[in-house]
């Protein structure tokens, strides 16, 4: 991983802006980065690579999501019932 995409996952705060989302609720920028972020490690560990680079969207849903949806979102994923497409 580059040094400069290193710099900014151990500097980040909160979620940065992002032109996808640009109304004041983040309800779809909350589940588009989970998703992303279940997508991501799901393509790289198929690829047996470091999926390091999927923390970032970990750290954006984080700070985005109510912890209940991700528990209910991880739930649903281990029940087999996740509507979402991963």
């Amino acid at each position: 991983m580059s040094d400069a995409v290193q710099e900014k996952i151990k500097n980040y705060r909160t979620a940065p802006f992002d032109a996808r989302f640009p109304n004041t609720n983040q309800t779809r920028n909350c589940f588009q980065n989970y998703l992303d972020q279940r997508r991501c490690n799901k393509v790289l560990s198929a690829k047996d690579q470091d999926t390091a680079p999927c923390d970032w969207y970990r750290r954006v849903y984080k700070s985005l999501c109510p912890i209940s949806w991700v528990q209910k979102w991880d739930d649903q994923i281990e029940a087999g019932s996740f509507p979402g497409k991963i």
